[in-house]
């Protein structure tokens, strides 16, 4: 059976099992910027979620077996399009990331990289899907048999591989702090999924990668203030921490022309 659980719009936990939706929770942020402005959500209750993940099934077949890898760039500094710039550019050899249907993956494509990061929500499980395994590449896959998620095992797979500059997205201030004793400045961290974090954990990230996504994360929002950071974004804001960080959210703002003139703040809520 293939059993997907994923965090979806509204940190919403959602299991889809052989195509179907399953199981829809209740969503514990109501209001996304990012919806509202791309899909006109003003509200997110269950049933929306539940649409929208089975829009995206439909779509380009999330947690499907004709599941669409490419991708071109849609939101101006989400992750993965910072990601796949920074691949183009020759900033990153390629990027540790995490895809329904195969869990850790190493990819060096930037249009693959925006496919299976800029179309998912949270990736909390998975389990093989062999045509995306397959279409990926087997030998991209850290666990082809079990869809593991493990970035950190996934970046000494990289290194393997023999990728010297490798983009490694991470969830948890634990990951961050690994990875950065590990690999030292070979590897370039990008927080994602932040909500809900904890305070230790948004100050492990601050203090260990170089971009980091506030998602609805009242607490990584509360450690930026602190530090001297580069925020882009005012729906989402995105903090660049390192000089590489800062040199790599200059370079996007360059690539879109983006003259960092902001709005008015629009965040998602509550956040938590």
């Amino acid at each position: 059976m293939s059993r997907h659980e994923i965090e979806a719009l509204g940190k919403t936990r959602v299991v889809i099992e052989d195509g179907k939706v399953v199981e829809v929770g209740e969503p514990l942020v109501k209001y996304c910027p990012l919806f509202h402005k791309h899909r006109g959500i003003e509200e997110i209750t269950p049933e929306i979620v539940r649409k929208n993940v089975e829009f995206r099934m439909k779509d380009f077949g999330m947690c499907c077996p004709e599941r669409k890898l490419r991708m071109h760039d849609f939101l101006s500094f989400g992750v993965s399009e910072l990601m796949g710039m920074s691949i183009t550019k020759g900033m990153l050899d390629c990027a540790v990331i995490v895809c329904e249907g195969a869990g850790t993956v190493v990819i060096e494509d930037p249009e693959v990289v925006q496919g299976i990061g800029g179309r998912i929500s949270g990736v909390i499980r998975t389990s093989p899907i062999p045509e995306v395994i397959e279409e990926i590449g087997i030998n991209r896959v850290l666990d082809p048999l079990g869809a593991k998620i493990d970035q950190v095992m996934g970046a000494f797979k990289a290194q393997a591989m023999g990728y010297q500059k490798i983009g490694v997205s991470v969830a948890t201030g634990h990951d961050a702090e690994v990875l950065r004793h590990e690999f030292g400045n070979h590897v370039v961290l990008f927080a994602v999924h932040t909500t809900l974090l904890s305070e230790d954990d948004s100050r492990s990230l601050f203090e260990h990668c170089d971009i980091i996504s506030a998602c609805a994360s009242r607490n990584v929002r509360a450690e930026a203030q602190k530090r001297d950071v580069m925020k882009v974004g005012n729906k989402i804001p995105i903090y660049a921490v390192t000089e590489t960080g800062k040199m790599i959210l200059e370079t996007r703002m360059t690539q879109i022309k983006d003259k960092r003139v902001e709005g008015e703040e629009d965040p998602p809520r509550p956040l938590i």
